[in-house]
């Protein structure tokens, strides 16, 4: 999930990094056509690079709680629970041979 997840945000980065530079190119024909000038053009530039920050770092934080909700509905174990689990077999698996061997040793 994790990885689907990742995979998303960098398409959508790709997305946006290809829009970015058609408005670059867009703004750079308005310059050398003279209808605006170089100053409105980087103005046009920044907020957008500025708008699109602020709004990928909410899309974010709003895929991830989603995508949270959806692990969580779907019962899946985390990581951390999985290995807490696997120690505590381990240590019941060592206590297990432990008594096994005291049962063997006081049988003979």
């Amino acid at each position: 999930m994790e990885d689907l997840f990742k995979k998303f945000i960098y398409t959508s980065v790709g997305v946006v990094a290809h829009t970015a530079e058609k408005i670059q190119q867009s703004v750079n024909k308005l310059i050398d056509e003279n209808k605006i000038s170089a100053e409105e053009g980087k103005k046009i530039v920044d907020d957008f690079i500025k708008n699109t920050n602020t709004k990928r770092e909410e899309f974010e934080s709003q895929l991830k709680s989603i995508t949270e909700k959806v692990v969580k509905g779907l019962n899946y174990a985390k990581k951390e629970e999985m290995e807490e689990l696997r120690g505590r077999i381990e240590a019941l698996e060592k206590e297990l041979k432990k008594s096994k061997g005291k049962k063997e040793t006081a049988s003979a």
